[in-house]
């Protein structure tokens, strides 16, 4: 089903676009929620005219993300996790526990915006981009070292 977007769906498209989705995506989700209307030739011309708002919304979307991106960019968090003999962890780092660690520093990100491809499984330090918008990836850096063994 053909569909013009009314708000930018990071998986689809930004504002104002004409994208074909499954009919039941459209008529169960995109509808109902409001972010997309039917691609019919009334709404495309109501989009034409309405095509400076939305030029305007994706610019402050993008100004918006770029000052969190100028934010973001040289953040640095650091996670003690228990390790082996060998410095490898007994668990592993994972987008949940970066989350976490930055929330500890007033950072909120959303889960899907961590771009993390696997868990980290040794110490070290890793830069972790972060996708805020289309095109604008700061990166993160994120070190992991060893937590304090207690004396006994």
């Amino acid at each position: 089903m053909k569909v013009i977007l009314t708000e930018t769906i990071e998986s689809l498209g930004i504002i104002g676009s004409e994208v074909t989705v499954a009919d039941g995506y459209a008529r169960n989700y995109l509808l109902p929620q409001q972010k997309a209307v039917h691609d019919t030739p009334a709404n495309r011309r109501k989009l034409e005219n309405e095509k400076a708002r939305f030029e305007l919304q994706i610019a402050k979307e993008k100004a918006t993300a770029e000052e969190m991106a100028g934010r973001l960019d040289g953040v640095s968090c650091t996670i003690s996790a228990k390790v082996s003999d060998e410095d490898r962890l007994y668990g592993s780092i994972t987008v949940r526990d970066i989350m976490d660690a930055l929330a500890k520093q007033g950072v909120e990100l959303e889960k899907q915006m961590i771009l993390l491809t696997e868990p980290i499984k040794t110490i070290g330090t890793f830069k972790i981009p972060v996708r805020v918008y289309r095109d604008v990836e700061p990166e993160i850096t994120v070190e992991v070292v060893p937590e304090e063994k207690e004396e006994k």
